[in-house]
């Protein structure tokens, strides 16, 4: 690498380290939650009937099944998620947010939106906002070809 890309991944590593971590802390001090948790929680929040394969969901988390049911095991023992076999092929297993999960997100996400916007957000122009979305996707691209989560596409 040269100097100059030295520098810049330096700034990308710092917040890859950083922003996960405040995010973590923010969420956990007033919510009780990881990070990790509260995407789960959000995504099914916004899924059509409040419910998604497993295996979907795990995809959207870039994560590994196993990963995720025990995450899913621990929102399940808080009564926020509830697992069921998939109406429409029994061979997968949804899940599904709670009245009581759709309660927890509800109240956990202002407080998260608002670190959002101001480590994010307030700290960028707009242009610059477009600019790393770009970026976020090319990279993203780059490592892998599933697309990730989105508020549209958990919608459809």
């Amino acid at each position: 690498m040269t100097t100059e890309q030295l520098e810049i991944w330096a700034s990308v590593a710092t917040l890859i380290e950083r922003l996960p971590t405040a995010l973590d802390a923010q969420l956990q001090r007033d919510s009780g939650l990881t990070h990790f948790e509260h995407g789960i929680l959000f995504a099914l929040d916004s899924a059509p009937e409040r419910s998604l394969r497993l295996s979907v969901l795990a995809g959207y988390a870039s994560c590994t099944l196993s990963r995720l049911s025990r995450a899913i095991t621990r929102l399940e023992s808080r009564d926020w998620v509830r697992r069921v076999a998939d109406p429409d092929d029994g061979r997968f297993t949804l899940g599904v947010l709670t009245a009581a999960g759709h309660e927890k997100v509800t109240r956990s996400t202002p407080g998260h939106h608002a670190l959002v916007q101001q480590l994010v957000f307030d700290a960028i122009t707009a242009a610059q906002a477009r600019q790393l979305a770009t970026i976020s996707r090319r990279i993203s691209s780059a490592v892998g070809p599933d697309s990730g989560w989105s508020p549209t596409a958990a919608a459809d």
